[in-house]
């Protein structure tokens, strides 16, 4: 049972969600519109000997070349 992350389209709320079944109904919780897309997601993993960090070439989820800026 996965949790998704969704944007209302009618409030611009992002809200996550603890998602049962696929059929279930998904409605934003500050307005209740039933107009909201899935977000994709990325999870996030930190490891100590992590090469990218160690390579300038950065981790991809910011703009910084050092990924032990990252927070």
């Amino acid at each position: 049972m996965p949790i998704f992350e969704y944007s209302c389209k009618e409030c611009k709320n992002i809200f996550e969600l603890f998602v049962r079944s696929t059929s279930e109904s998904i409605s934003c919780p500050e307005c209740h519109g039933e107009e909201v897309a899935k977000l994709f997601s990325t999870f996030a993993h930190r490891s100590t000997g992590s090469t990218a960090a160690s390579s300038g070439a950065g981790c991809g989820t910011c703009s910084s070349r050092n990924c032990a800026s990252c927070g």
